[in-house]
């Protein structure tokens, strides 16, 4: 919680940051304080939502129960009570009762999203280049004014409250350090198969900044790097199938394959005069086992990449570099593929920002860090898969190419079962989880004067996993039974055989139907 402090009528704001508060529970209200100043806060009347400050009044009457919190998340206006904060809940009818109970199973999964980070000591939505140069006049704004909306999870349940990952390698026996921050945009925020591509403003999925941080005797550099879904109109909507069908939107309706969507993206990108586009075939020149390859594409992109720069400091504060330019990666999903080329570039940029604090005059500093080398790409294979987790649902694939730089059994059986469950998710979960994350993100509201969940969707669509499993299991079965009794007469023969149809009646019928069997977003809309 961030309150202005006194001041002068010539003094710079001046905003404090409590990282301690009260949370105190009335029956009419919730009123939260700060431990360290207990008469600065606000309070939540329960009955209206209304959200007031207290001025200096402190707490009033005695609670019926304090907690100690650390943060307020922000607030979200549905017609429920997630915290017991709207009591008219009683007052409302079986219907809304039924979409209250979805919107609370909404915000409970959002509760249990892994990577969504705050930080009470620095502003995480900007990278060091832009906060070094932030103009003082910024610099005594409350944070949430200095913050970047695109990458704040939280930025519209704030609404009505305001006006990391790191690792240390050794350099000549001297510590340094190495942070990974990635900032994911929120305009386009969702699931790996239910936000695929570009919406009409132009917002990609799943695009994320990340930031390497090194310092080391003084000296910050920050290396930018970007990624983001293919910017066209595309979808692939979940049908059962392992891979459903791609489709270009707006262009003239293409269907294929990942070569398609290529052909299609290259195709744009070279009307584009101030953008260099590299096509690289990962699975052609790495496969499982030839990560060395990706020296192929940093042979194409070396003095483009050179050039760009990273951003450096030294230990008395002044700006050496400045980076001039990013590299956008993006694979089908811009999760495994796309993270090991990332990995790879950020590698290659360590190197020369080593030289640059002359580390080592040599040109290539990898050698005095080839002990060091594991821990930086653990460090990157974590990364991965907390992005992965939020995107997919699952770890990241292909971490053993990262880490030994080939494709082991056990990568093969691990991967095997990450895809399975992306599968699983794709299909029976994600529908849900796109809801939820539309709620919060505030793409659609969840109070009582919008539609009701029936309205939106019409029709239920059909109990999903069990049904489909039913069909299918309850099917081969039977006709795995009327098979074994072949042979004893014809009459047994025919009624295997009609069974047997049967069985690829109902195999045809869910496959022709698989997206009634599939999860789907009841909330909002592809686009």
């Amino acid at each position: 919680m961030e309150i202005e402090a006194a001041q002068s009528s010539n003094s710079t704001p001046n905003f404090k940051l409590f990282n301690r508060l009260n949370l105190h529970e009335f029956k009419d209200k919730y009123v939260i304080t700060a431990v360290d100043s207990p008469h600065q806060g606000f309070s939540v009347d329960r009955f209206h939502g209304q959200i007031e400050p207290l001025n200096g009044d402190g707490v009033m009457g005695t609670p019926v129960k304090t907690s100690t919190i650390y943060g307020v998340a922000g607030t979200i206006r549905l017609s429920m009570k997630f915290v017991a904060c709207n009591k008219a809940v009683k007052r409302l009818t079986p219907q809304e009762k039924k979409d209250d109970a979805y919107h609370r199973n909404l915000l409970k999964v959002v509760e249990a999203t892994p990577g969504l980070y705050y930080s009470y000591v620095t502003d995480i939505t900007l990278n060091f280049q832009r906060r070094f140069g932030l103009a003082k006049e910024r610099m005594s704004k409350p944070i949430w004014k200095q913050a970047d909306p695109r990458y704040v999870w939280n930025r519209y349940l704030l609404e009505e409250l305001i006006e990391l990952k790191s690792t240390e390698l050794l350099v000549k026996d001297s510590p340094a350090g190495i942070t990974l921050m990635s900032r994911r945009c929120t305009r386009r925020l969702g699931t790996r198969m239910w936000r695929r591509g570009a919406n009409l403003d132009g917002d990609v999925a799943n695009f994320v900044e990340t930031e390497q941080l090194l310092e080391y005797e003084g000296f910050r550099c920050s290396f930018l790097q970007i990624r983001g879904s293919i910017p066209l109109l595309w979808e692939q909507i979940v049908d059962l199938s392992y891979k459903p069908r791609l489709n270009i939107i707006n262009h003239e309706d293409l269907h294929g394959d990942e070569g398609t969507l290529n052909k299609e993206y290259a195709s744009q990108m070279e009307k584009l005069q101030s953008v260099r586009y590299e096509s690289f075939d990962f699975h052609l020149h790495c496969g499982n086992s030839n990560l060395d390859n990706l020296n192929i594409l940093y042979d194409q992109i070396s003095e483009v990449f050179e050039k760009q720069r990273y951003f450096l400091v030294d230990n008395e504060g002044h700006l050496l570099k400045e980076q001039k330019g990013v590299v956008r990666s993006n694979c089908i999903d811009c999760l495994d593929r796309t993270n090991v080329t990332q990995s790879f570039l950020a590698w290659k940029s360590l190197n020369i920002q080593l030289q640059q604090i002359e580390v080592s005059p040599s040109s290539d500093s990898s050698s005095m860090l080839v002990e060091e080398y594991d821990k930086f790409k653990n460090l990157w294979i974590n990364h991965g898969d907390e992005i992965s987790l939020e995107y997919a649902g699952t770890a990241a694939l292909k971490r053993d190419l990262l880490r030994y730089g080939k494709q082991t059994f056990g990568g093969l059986v691990t991967d095997g079962v990450s895809a399975l469950s992306r599968y699983y998710l794709n299909n029976f979960q994600d529908g849900l989880r796109q809801d939820a994350i539309d709620l919060v993100s505030g793409r659609c509201s969840g109070s009582s004067n919008q539609r009701s969940l029936s309205q939106i969707t019409g029709s239920e669509s059909l109990p999903l996993l069990p049904v489909a499993s039913a069909l299918l299991i309850g099917s081969l079965t039977f006709a795995s039974f009327t098979l074994n009794q072949v042979g004893r007469n014809a009459q047994q023969f025919v009624f295997s055989v009609a069974c047997a149809g049967l069985t690829a009646g109902m195999l045809a019928l869910v496959k022709t139907n698989g997206r009634q069997f599939c999860s789907r977003p009841r909330l909002c809309g592809l686009l």
